[in-house]
């Protein structure tokens, strides 16, 4: 029975980036060999055991057969006699058919190694095609590595679009998408990954709201970068890059789909888009089966962000509907993540990348300002029900204008 470290670990372990996880694969070995030293067999569809000390991951040397449509249709063969080589041709990428022997010797038949030096993503074979998901872990590493230059090979580039043009892509149910895609937005580019989706035909079946703003012109004057598609990704990486909480760059990533929808004759400008866009965040967000507060994130960031940049200019009754949109009060931390994604919008644009946006402070400020009132005189005066409502927010308008009030004068002068 030989061990090999191979994956993730041995391909973070040479482009010196942190190891967190060791998978191991096991040459010339049954289930019973395992068992019977102790290790606890997990899954269904093929023997992977935790380790009894470390309960690092240990599979056994396997190989795989196309049965069926999607990421899902195979059927697995492993035991002793399948060799490391024949293992590490079923991954993905080259860069992760890479194995390492207990004594630090690297095996790496695919040529791994020299693709880690070049910067490329490339597969193993041709069975590559065999496996839909496979488009979205290649443009999620993509997003992980375009830092340190890394670029899908065109030959990789060439399957993927097979896969999607065979419809491969839509059959991965939703859940699966989420999966990859929400991992992808916590990569250090996730632009990235939409990016390579959309140039193998991949984001037009999966999000066809965002492929549509790509070619979408904005005003100069507000964006120097012009072009939607690539303001959008600007805002998504420096969600990522500023805030680094996934609702926030979901939000960040839905925020102007409704320029999608303005009629050519009247580019560059998007009237209403805000309020053009809810809809279609709804149904992207229920598309993929989002958990309930992303989807109601992303809608009223799509729908109220315009007023959020106008708030240096905005009167103390407009800021409270705005809070009151949010429902603030309530859900502070709502009101912290919108204008966080109202920020990396302002921020998202050509040149402008850091520009102050003291908009984003002053709403929270505002917030706490409205939440703080002090209602026990209304209480000792008798007021209650809806009369007690309306009392408690001409005191909380009031508290913001005391607020505001120094930021109008210097504003005036």
């Amino acid at each position: 029975m030989n061990i090999y470290l191979v994956g993730g670990a041995v391909r973070d372990e040479l482009l010196g980036r942190p190891v967190s996880d060791r998978d191991w694969v096991v040459i010339g070995a049954t289930q019973e060999d395992l068992l019977e030293q102790g290790y606890q067999q997990i899954g269904a569809d093929f023997p992977c055991f935790l380790h009894p000390e470390t309960k690092d991951e240990y599979a056994l040397a396997r190989t795989e057969r196309k049965s069926g449509k999607g990421h899902t249709g195979f059927v697995c063969d492993f035991g002793p006699d399948i060799t490391l080589e024949e293992d590490l041709s079923r991954r993905d990428l080259t860069i992760n058919a890479i194995a390492k022997t207990s004594e630090g010797d690297y095996i790496d038949p695919y040529g791994g190694r020299d693709d880690l030096q070049a910067g490329i993503l490339r597969h193993v074979s041709d069975a590559f095609s065999e496996d839909p998901l496979r488009v979205l872990r290649v443009a999620r590493f993509a997003a992980r590595y375009a830092e340190l230059g890394f670029k899908v090979h065109e030959d990789t580039l060439a399957l993927m679009s097979d896969l999607v043009a065979a419809g491969e892509v839509a059959e991965l149910t939703p859940e699966r998408v989420w999966k990859e895609m929400s991992r992808a937005l916590t990569e250090s580019r996730p632009s990235e990954f939409f990016r390579v989706l959309r140039a193998c035909g991949a984001l037009k079946v999966l999000i066809p709201e965002l492929d549509k703003l790509f070619g979408v012109p904005q005003p100069p004057k507000h964006h120097p970068e012009v072009d939607t598609g690539d303001h959008v990704m600007m805002v998504v990486d420096i969600a990522r890059q500023r805030f680094d909480t996934l609702i926030v760059t979901w939000a960040a990533l839905m925020h102007d789909l409704g320029k999608g929808l303005t009629p050519e004759d009247e580019w560059p400008s998007h009237i209403r888009h805000e309020i053009k866009g809810v809809p279609l965040v709804e149904a992207v967000s229920d598309r993929f089966k989002l958990p309930r507060d992303f989807k109601s994130l992303a809608m009223l960031v799509s729908e109220h962000h315009l007023r959020c940049h106008k708030l240096l200019e905005m009167r103390p009754r407009s800021v409270m509907r705005l809070l009151e949109s949010v429902d603030a009060i309530r859900r502070p931390e709502r009101l912290k993540h919108f204008a966080q994604a109202c920020e990396a919008d302002a921020r998202g644009r050509l040149g402008l990348e850091n520009r102050e946006y003291p908009q984003a402070e002053l709403l929270l400020a505002c917030g706490v300002a409205a939440k703080d009132v002090n209602i026990k005189p209304l209480l000792d005066d008798g007021y209650e029900g809806l009369k007690l409502a309306e009392q408690i927010r001409r005191l909380r308008i009031t508290s913001i204008a005391r607020f505001m009030a120094p930021r109008h004068e210097l504003a005036g002068q």
